[in-house]
């Protein structure tokens, strides 16, 4: 028996290394992008660098030895060779996943060892796969070195990681890392057959010896070598694909966001010499996500966004903007077909929806401009029917408007009064006036309402109906009501103290008061403040505000009857709450709506009118007539079995400087 030693060309172990360290680079490139994916995407990124890791380092091994030149016929066990693969691509996914997803030091460790270990094993299987008239006979010193080079280097590369894995982009520590798993796997394989002795017989190698190796091998590495190049390169297609969708598609409802909005006006929307921007807001929207769920919400939008894409077809392009809000593009559009297309999304937008057992029904407001007519940018024409949507809203909702002129005015105005509306408590601009009730019967004050005033620097008084709205979707009514609450108590503190009126003040509360559920302590403490006797205040409430998470609400209320505070229901017969949950909200009075005595020589409204008594006193409530003017009304409502009024008739609302002469002279 002959001995040979295994020799390998320079070039060829520096081109392994070569090789190897950009398998490995291809890979790590992968496993970046796992930081930025979730679920099915993060599994593709985490396969994908192991299959292109696992497939170089394999496809580099069987190179090497296939350049071997041995003086005998060479083939190979394709099922071994086989199982190497399969070994190596199992360690990378094993020594990735732990890397990329633990993070933790002693995570890396394990990372670095089972990568190690994957290279050793597929490299002693893959030479295990040779089946030649030789055997190979391994120095186990050397063994043990090369072992540990592939243990070492594979944990540094895995170490590294932590430098850039949340990095797409070329790195020098992904480089570096590239390189310290190359040398693991050019290490290994290199150190442990440069030390290794072929013994073979001589007599069997008499003749010319060529290396004969397996064409299945060969083009089984090529195939190899060829998916490695083609999962890096779909790999990098796919980033591209999904980076773009992520980037330019709302995942939610698979439309297009602002960014690619920006896109198609751009290099689409402006071709058209004329078009159509419809901003379209669901109304209500926030109710149900609040009270069925988020989920339930996100199925309902993507309902209402596949509506909308069937409303529009091929006519034009339908984005979603965030939210509930959506802004449809319409080129080649007129007025009068910006109006047909309106009208046709209102009609199917509030066709009813069936989620999950729960049929929702929603309605949706809509603001229309036209291109060239209200601008001829983007940025002009979102402006323009954003203000137009506005409009919609404030006029009551399930409507279309087409932008003008007036509709900027306003929208200018309303953006002022917000601005100056956020400083006017600490300027001390708010004001209170307070408007009596009467009883009709006795001739006396029984009552007073508060009422909230803005004497605002530049435009004076400004209109309830104009700032309240603003302050109820800011937010800004809470502060405002807290200072409100502390004022009018003090103020029925010193009309106790004077001897001036001893009656109840009641105060108008927001659904926004009712959010938290402290509402009871904020009352308390003005109370507390201003030493007032709780009978004294009356907080009056909506239909509305009784019907929005009725329980939580009827918690609140009972704790401040308890406490010894009125409650009334304003503008009632208005709303559109249950008769038969009247009685169980915790009320004193029933307040008729101003709508009903106004209208009071209609024979329905009366009727209304009669029924609202009634309804008061058989559940022991007081009842309040509002809007009173003249003697007529006056009548009827006597006749009718209602005694307390509150109108011009009697007062109108007065500041306090002037309620305390009507007080004299009304008394007298």
């Amino acid at each position: 028996m002959d001995q040979m030693g295994i020799h390998y060309n320079f070039w060829i172990v520096l081109l392994s290394f070569i090789l190897s360290a950009a398998a490995a680079f291809s890979a790590l490139s992968l496993i970046s992008q796992i930081s930025h994916s979730t679920g099915r995407a993060r599994l593709i990124w985490l396969l994908s660098g192991a299959c292109v890791l696992g497939s170089g380092i394999w496809a580099i091994h069987f190179v090497g030895i296939m350049a071997l030149h041995l003086p005998f016929k060479v083939s190979y066990d394709l099922g071994r060779a086989v199982s190497s693969l399969l070994l190596i691509m199992l360690a990378c996914y094993l020594s990735l996943w732990i890397a990329a997803v633990l993070r933790q030091r002693p995570g890396l460790v394990a990372s670095g060892l089972i990568l190690g270990s994957g290279i050793a094993a597929m490299h002693y299987v893959g030479m295990s796969s040779m089946k030649m008239e030789a055997k190979i006979h391994y120095e186990s010193t050397t063994q043990v070195l090369s072992i540990i080079v592939a243990f070492s280097a594979s944990y540094v590369g895995v170490l590294l990681l932590r430098k850039f894995k949340d990095y797409t982009g070329f790195s020098r520590w992904k480089l570096y890392s590239a390189v310290f798993i190359g040398l693991a796997v050019t290490g290994m394989h290199y150190i442990s057959l440069r030390t290794s002795h072929i013994a073979y017989d001589s007599w069997s190698a008499a003749k010319p010896f060529q290396v004969d190796t397996d064409v299945i091998l060969l083009t089984g590495v090529s195939l190899v070598t060829l998916l490695m190049l083609a999962v890096s390169g779909g790999a990098v297609f796919l980033d591209r694909h999904m980076l773009e969708r992520m980037a330019y598609n709302d995942p939610l409802t698979e439309l297009p966001n602002r960014h690619g909005l920006e896109r198609y006006f751009k290099e689409e929307f402006f071709g058209s010499s004329s078009g159509a921007v419809f901003f379209v807001d669901l109304d209500r929207f926030k109710s149900i996500n609040d009270t069925l769920g988020h989920d339930i919400g996100d199925m309902l939008l993507q309902e209402v966004a596949e509506r909308l894409r069937c409303c529009i077809g091929t006519k034009g392009k339908v984005f979603r903007l965030g939210g509930d809000e959506f802004l449809i593009a319409l080129p080649e559009s007129t007025v009068e077909e910006a109006q047909e297309a309106a009208q046709h999304i209102l009609q199917e937008v509030k066709k009813p929806y069936n989620i999950v057992g729960n049929e929702l029904y929603i309605t949706a407001s809509v603001g229309i401009s036209m291109n060239p007519l209200h601008g001829t940018d983007r940025s002009a024409l979102m402006r323009a029917a954003d203000t137009a949507l506005y409009t919609s809203k404030d006029s009551g909702k399930n409507k279309f408007s087409i932008f003008d002129q007036e509709m900027n005015r306003h929208q200018l105005r309303r953006m002022s009064l917000e601005k100056d509306l956020r400083k006017a408590l600490a300027r001390s601009e708010f004001m209170v006036v307070y408007q009596p009730k009467w009883d009709s019967l006795m001739n006396v004050t029984v009552g007073l309402e508060a009422l909230l005033r803005w004497r605002h620097p530049e435009h004076g008084i400004i209109s309830p109906a104009e700032f309240i709205p603003i302050a109820e979707e800011t937010g800004l009514i809470v502060p405002i009501t807290y200072w409100m609450l502390h004022d009018v108590c003090g103020q029925n503190m010193l009309w106790h103290k004077a001897k001036v009126a001893s009656v109840a003040v009641s105060i108008n509360m927001s659904a926004r008061m009712f959010d938290g559920g402290s509402l009871c302590d904020v009352v308390e403490e003005a109370l507390v403040r201003s030493g007032l006797e709780p009978h004294f205040l009356e907080l009056e409430i909506t239909e509305s505000i009784a019907m929005n998470n009725m329980e939580e609400t009827v918690a609140q209320l009972s704790k401040l009857r308890n406490l010894g505070v009125r409650v009334s229901l304003d503008d009632f017969g208005t709303g559109f709450s249950s008769l038969g949950n009247l009685d169980e909200i915790p009320v004193n009075t029933l307040k008729i709506d101003q709508v009903f005595i106004r209208k009071s020589k209609m024979h329905s409204k009366k009727a209304i009118i009669s029924n609202i008594i009634a309804i008061a006193s058989n559940l022991n409530m007081e009842v309040v007539a509002e809007g009173v003017e003249t003697t007529e009304q006056i009548e009827l409502l006597q006749s009718l079995g209602c005694r307390v009024m509150q109108g011009f008739y009697y007062g109108r609302p007065m500041p306090v400087s002037e309620l305390g002469q009507w007080f004299s002279e009304n008394t007298a």
